[in-house]
């Protein structure tokens, strides 16, 4: 593994082994799009502009949601070394791409729960082939619910079949107005990480909305970690998971998703969960790559 300067009292060793777990957390099309800058008294994560995806995040909504799944992960490996992460989330308003900072705030040990999920991030895989007949249990949407309620979000599965039918009309129509508005090579970069529509999946997997209790960007990193949580969650249960990204993506189909759960506030996620088959892993970028160096974000304006 490639190494990395001292932080938060860990070894250059432990430092990129908990970037690296960072690095593993799900964004759209693979783009990982996130950086860390080092220093001895803090690891400060950063949104990387450079990995942004205009075509279907015009307003970095899901920038903010990986950045925030990447901040969870973080947080997590953070534990495994003992370390209790004190979090600042969008420190700054006039540096939006400053996402958080993470001090040392203490020891302690990793829970065992807390054990279950490092241990499935090496494990974790998007997966957006066909479930197997199998239903999720009670108990497994009590642990997915749990997990994103523990990071301020509400995760609400849909249990009737009209539901998941508007939902699985709601993805075609996003990904058709996606593709009629496209340039040609907008989806060159989006690949199954990114979750397609349910057309030739399983007719009736566990569906399941995500959405944060805050409001504004706060909100989309909040998602974020939730999410990463339920991922998390699902796979040390033994289940699979995907995203249909396009009925949030597309503002339109966002809303009319809100209006269809009787939300508050717009969701962040759609999810598919079920009993799925091994997935290879998507490349991960190394190390090396994650370390941001030269000067700071430029405050906006």
């Amino acid at each position: 593994m490639d190494e990395a300067p001292t932080a938060l009292g860990l070894t250059p060793a432990q430092t990129a082994d908990v970037l690296a777990a960072a690095g593993r957390a799900p964004s759209p099309g693979n783009s990982q799009p996130w950086r860390f800058r080092v220093e001895p008294g803090a690891i400060t994560l950063l949104a990387d502009r450079g990995r942004r995806m205009p075509a279907t995040d015009p307003d970095d909504r899901e920038l903010r949601l990986a950045c925030g799944a990447a901040l969870y992960t973080l947080r997590l490996a953070l534990h495994g070394h003992g370390v209790r992460p004190l979090v600042t989330v969008l420190p700054d308003r006039g540096r939006p791409d400053v996402i958080a900072v993470v001090r040392h705030g203490g020891h302690r040990p990793a829970t065992p729960g807390e054990r279950r999920l490092i241990e499935a991030v090496r494990r974790r895989r998007t997966d957006p082939h066909p479930f197997a007949d199998t239903p999720v249990t009670a108990p497994e949407q009590y642990a997915l619910r749990r997990a994103a309620q523990d990071e301020g979000a509400w995760l609400q599965v849909l249990d009737g079949a009209a539901e998941r039918r508007s939902v699985r009309g709601l993805a075609a129509a996003a990904r058709h107005e996606q593709l009629a508005g496209a340039p040609d090579d907008a989806w060159a970069r989006r690949d199954v990480s990114g979750a397609g529509p349910a057309e030739g999946h399983q007719s009736e997997p566990l569906l399941a909305v995500l959405t944060a209790h805050l409001s504004g960007h706060a909100a989309d990193v909040q998602a974020g970690q939730a999410l990463q949580k339920v991922l998390l969650t699902a796979t040390a249960e033994g289940l699979s998971a995907s995203l249909l990204s396009q009925v949030v993506e597309v503002a339109r189909t966002r809303e009319r998703l809100r209006r269809l759960v009787h939300g508050t506030r717009a969701p962040h996620a759609v999810l598919r969960i079920g009993r799925g088959w091994p997935v290879v892993a998507t490349p991960r970028r190394p190390v090396a790559d994650l370390i941001a160096s030269g000067p700071e974000p430029a405050a906006a304006g």
